[in-house]
């Protein structure tokens, strides 16, 4: 043989070694480190990237490989059951995930139960019994939504009009805001009325454009504002700015961002209702780990949010910088 077919050769048993041990590894899953899918609503969002700090953390530290992957847009329902298959497909240890459609995902819910998958649910609830995922970590949407309306309430003196800037329809933690606000105003604040309110695309051009359409509209006839998530308040505040009613009209936001902070400094945002994103998505990880191992977890895992305002926003800064977006 000459020394060319001998180097062929050699290069041939080298990559068989190397197929087999890769099939080897593939087959027996205990030499490989442990997998676990996070997916979020969105993957463009600042939010959501807080989020995925907090999962990456508790993954780290319980020694897990985290896999994160979703739609771009929140409002991309098809991108984000087609993540849930995917996973599926890789046979991951468990999945994180925070649906974007309260319907939608229902039916995927189920498939990764009855694939035997530990589920975790995060941020937002989903139309499915309780049975099919472990846990689920959020927000109390409905109390935000709720503290949002007594700020606006005692701001206002109990009187005026408001509009409201709302998100994707479905969505359940965003619609459970927003029937915090409406309803705790007809209870506790009658005299308060919403005179305008919009679905939005999920996007914060598209928030700021319709919240600028119902500031236009009633013009003459508005007190209030609240947007209940991080593109629409970041649009609705774009909003004000543009039409010169920043610090005219009272606004209350959800969740944070620099530009939204720096309103509250400027004066022109009354208030945030503030989530803890990065504690979110550390617990998501956390409780879905536990339910690999067999370990029961509570079914709900409330995390807590917080009020920013002029009067706590230099505290919140130190403490939770995070959460605020900074």
């Amino acid at each position: 043989m000459t020394k060319r077919n001998w180097g062929i050769a050699a290069i041939l048993g080298i990559s068989a070694i190397l197929i087999v041990g890769v099939v080897v590894r593939k087959m027996n899953p205990e030499q490989d480190k442990k997998v676990i899918a996070v997916i979020p609503k969105g993957t463009a969002s600042m939010w959501w990237e807080v989020v995925k700090k907090g999962a990456s953390q508790a993954c780290l530290e319980l020694e897990y490989d985290l896999i994160w992957t979703g739609p771009e847009q929140e409002s991309d329902r098809e991108k984000q059951i087609q993540s849930v298959e995917d996973a599926m497909a890789m046979k991951v240890d468990g999945l994180v995930l925070a649906p974007n459609d309260f319907q939608a995902l229902a039916r995927p819910v189920t498939k990764v139960y009855d694939a035997g998958i530990p589920c975790v649910i995060i941020d937002s609830a989903v139309g499915v019994d309780e049975k099919y995922y472990s846990s689920f970590a959020a927000t109390d949407n409905f109390e935000g939504g709720a503290t949002a309306a007594r700020i606006m309430g005692a701001k206002l003196n109990g009187r005026g009009s408001v509009i409201l800037t709302k998100f994707i329809q479905n969505s359940a933690s965003t619609d459970d805001r927003t029937a915090g606000f409406v309803k705790t105003l007809e209870v506790e604040f009658p005299n308060i009325k919403i005179v305008d309110q919009q679905f939005t695309l999920g996007t914060v051009e598209d928030s700021r454009q319709k919240t600028s359409d119902m500031l236009l509209r009633n013009r003459d006839n508005i007190d209030g504002l609240f947007a209940v998530n991080h593109p629409t308040s970041v649009g609705a505040y774009k909003a004000l700015q543009s039409i010169e009613l920043a610090g005219k009209v009272v606004m209350i936001g959800f969740d944070s961002d620099k530009v939204l902070v720096e309103g509250i400094e400027k004066g022109e945002v009354e208030a945030l209702i503030v989530q803890n994103p990065y504690e979110i998505g550390y617990q998501g990880v956390q409780l879905v780990v536990k339910a690999i191992n067999g370990e029961t977890n509570p079914k709900m895992v409330p995390i807590p949010s917080m009020v920013a305002d002029r009067d706590s926003i230099e505290q919140l800064k130190q403490e939770f910088p995070t959460a605020l977006g900074l």
